[in-house]
């Protein structure tokens, strides 16, 4: 059985996916630690000046050792009008646009106290999107409190995982011998992106989710 895991994101890089779409399971990491200036309430989109951040506000004044599933949104910024504002300007001339649009529009009508939630609603739009099956488990509901290797390694006992998918930083914390030892084979991914139609120019890797479903069929990326 073929295990991966991940903490939230905001619109996904396709190498997020990738490594879900190759997995059995997928533990959605919202017990862990938030971390500030990541990819967990923010990505990138492409705009005629080159790309532009989508940031979702989180309140961490004082509480930035509080772990994913309790990182409240700040509502009195009106982020959620101003990134419909800004996927409207710059992909309205993209193929799947009048399709997709009015379907965001929908998904953004709601608001989410925690950030983890929205991800986690958010990521279950896109992986039907993309067609993309696999089961997702909330880590959060789980009755596993180990860190960093021991939480991996304890999931994967959990799940009687063989498999587990690690990102290429797993190399900085997974303690491999212990893997090993019990039979679980890792494997770090290196997801090579696969250049497809843009709008603006040249192709830009490593952006959100969004801009690969405005402008391509979810065949195209299997």
């Amino acid at each position: 059985m073929v295990l991966s895991a991940h903490q939230p994101a905001y619109l996904p890089w396709l190498g997020y996916f990738y490594k879900i779409v190759k997995s059995d399971v997928f533990i959605f990491l919202d017990s862990v630690q938030y971390e500030k200036n990541s990819y967990i309430n923010r990505n990138r989109i492409k705009t005629s000046q080159g790309y532009v951040w989508l940031t979702i506000p989180v309140k961490t004044k004082g509480h930035l050792s509080q772990t994913l599933k309790d990182t409240e949104i700040d509502y009195i910024q009106n982020w959620k009008h101003k990134h419909l504002k800004t996927i409207y300007y710059n992909y309205q001339k993209a193929s799947n646009f009048r399709r997709l649009y009015p379907k965001l529009e929908k998904l953004y009508e709601k608001d989410y106290p925690l950030l983890s939630d929205l991800c986690f609603n958010h990521l279950n739009f896109w992986l039907e999107e993309l067609k993309i099956k696999t089961k997702i488990v909330r880590s959060s509901r789980l009755s596993i409190n180990s860190k960093k290797s021991d939480l991996i390694f304890d999931l994967c006992k959990h799940y009687t995982a063989n498999h587990y998918i690690a990102g290429r930083f797993g190399k900085e914390y997974l303690e491999e011998f212990k893997f090993k030892n019990a039979g679980i084979l890792i494997e770090y991914q290196e997801y090579q992106y696969i250049e497809y139609s843009q709008l603006y120019g040249n192709f830009m890797p490593n952006l959100g989710v969004i801009d690969f479903c405005m402008n391509m069929d979810h065949k195209k990326f299997f």
